[in-house]
């Protein structure tokens, strides 16, 4: 009898082993699956086949003797462009007036605008135009991107098949922590795509202020300056010296006593 019971306990363990080293090769299977079906870099250079991805920015400053014609003239552009303005912002001294406006333009009409808001412009402080290639980085992530969805797919057939608990909790980590992965490598994707399909056109133009209307303002600007800051001045003085009443009641007592008790020696 006590051999038949052996028996019988052997005869479990060794099925309990079998289906852990069987839920084992199942886990291993489904990396190595993602592995071998994964793309080495030089065959997704090859296989994904996606066209240029660049990015296009433009900085531009220039001189103009009519500001609203100009400002006009870049709206225009604009409309005609299919562009759109992120920022407009203006500013006055002394020397000039000037205007800072900050466009976003498809990349297909980056030339064009460029070309129409350039007309009429005799020479300019600055124009710098850059453009970065991102296409490798482009495909680089497309192919891991790839890569993490088979695995959370095989990840997700391996949960099917689990019976355990802790099993569970382990493959919906792993999943988990994939699926972090893959959101932020598409928002990687969705960022540098739309900077590749509209271009930034940063544009400062300006207008010189004349030599006598710079002296006006100028003079009128200080002498308002030169009177705020003496009632300013003369107001801290007031306050400082209230500030300071009890030392002077003090110095006061102080000074009186000394002189009474000096009139007492002398007498």
């Amino acid at each position: 009898m006590r051999y038949i019971f052996f028996l019988f306990f052997a005869l479990l363990t060794f099925s309990s082993c079998e289906k852990q080293a069987e839920n084992a090769v199942v886990y291993d299977q489904a990396i190595t699956a993602v592995k071998l079906s994964a793309p080495s870099k030089s065959e997704s250079d090859n296989t994904i086949n996606i066209p240029q991805k660049i990015i296009k920015n433009a900085s531009l400053r220039f001189e103009t003797n009519d500001l609203e014609k100009t400002f006009n003239q870049i709206q225009t552009a604009i409309k005609e462009n299919k562009g759109n303005v992120q920022n407009d912002y203006q500013e006055k001294n002394y020397h000039n007036i000037s205007r800072n406006i900050t466009v976003r333009v498809p990349s297909q009409n980056f030339d064009s605008f460029l070309e129409a808001i350039s007309k009429g412009v005799s020479y300019f402080d600055e124009k710098s135009i850059s453009s970065e290639n991102v296409t490798e980085e482009f495909i680089d992530i497309n192919s891991r991107l790839n890569t993490k969805r088979k695995l959370e797919a095989r990840y997700l057939e391996i949960l099917q098949k689990a019976n355990k608990i802790s099993e569970i909790l382990e493959i919906e980590k792993q999943i988990s922590t994939i699926r972090e992965e893959i959101e932020a490598k598409e928002g990687r994707l969705k960022y540098l795509e739309n900077r590749v399909s509209e271009s930034t056109v940063t544009i400062n133009f300006y207008k010189t202020i004349a030599e006598k209307e710079g002296v006006k303002i100028s003079y009128g600007s200080k002498i308002w300056t030169a009177i705020k800051s003496g009632f300013f001045s003369l107001s801290e003085f007031l306050i400082s010296i209230i500030s300071l009443w009890p030392f002077i009641i003090l110095f006061v007592v102080l000074v009186y006593f000394i002189r009474k008790r000096f009139k007492r020696k002398k007498a």
